[in-house]
């Protein structure tokens, strides 16, 4: 979006989206990027980070399960009262399956990233349609 757009951006709301390189490093590319647009979006330093975990847990979560492209959308509504944010990462496959309890994964260093979504976001959940999986989370702005 050009800056005319986000100007015209309906209700408040302003919209980023991000392709998300499938590769080792790109959490950290995006993270900075979207860093720059939280600062432009004038959000308090502890909302910003908060933002930013999400992101980072999405992203990760979406670079070791899903298939590939990903595409991270970050958008703001300020509706009258209390603004969000919301961040939404894409991928075209579909809904990982539950966890096998028997898993290999080491509980103390892997999965936690949704459970630190959990508790982060105001509301969080996923949406299986024809392109695929969208997982996404929305904080309080405010």
């Amino acid at each position: 979006m050009t800056t005319a757009q986000l100007a015209a951006a309906p209700r408040g709301e302003v919209e980023h989206v991000f392709s998300l390189p499938h590769v080792p490093g790109a959490v950290a590319g995006i993270r900075r990027r979207v860093r720059a647009v939280l600062s432009d979006w004038n959000l308090t330093a502890d909302c910003a980070a908060d933002v930013l975990l999400v992101v980072s847990e999405l992203l990760t979560n979406a670079i070791v399960h899903a298939v590939p492209p990903a595409t991270l959308r970050l958008s703001r509504s300020l509706p009258e009262g209390c603004g969000t944010v919301r961040v939404e990462v894409t991928d075209l496959g579909p809904a990982a399956p539950a966890e096998d309890p028997a898993s290999s994964i080491d509980p103390d260093e892997h999965g936690r990233g949704l459970d630190i979504v959990n508790a982060l976001a105001s509301r969080c959940g996923v949406h299986v349609h024809t392109g695929g999986t969208s997982r996404w989370a929305e904080l309080p702005s405010a």
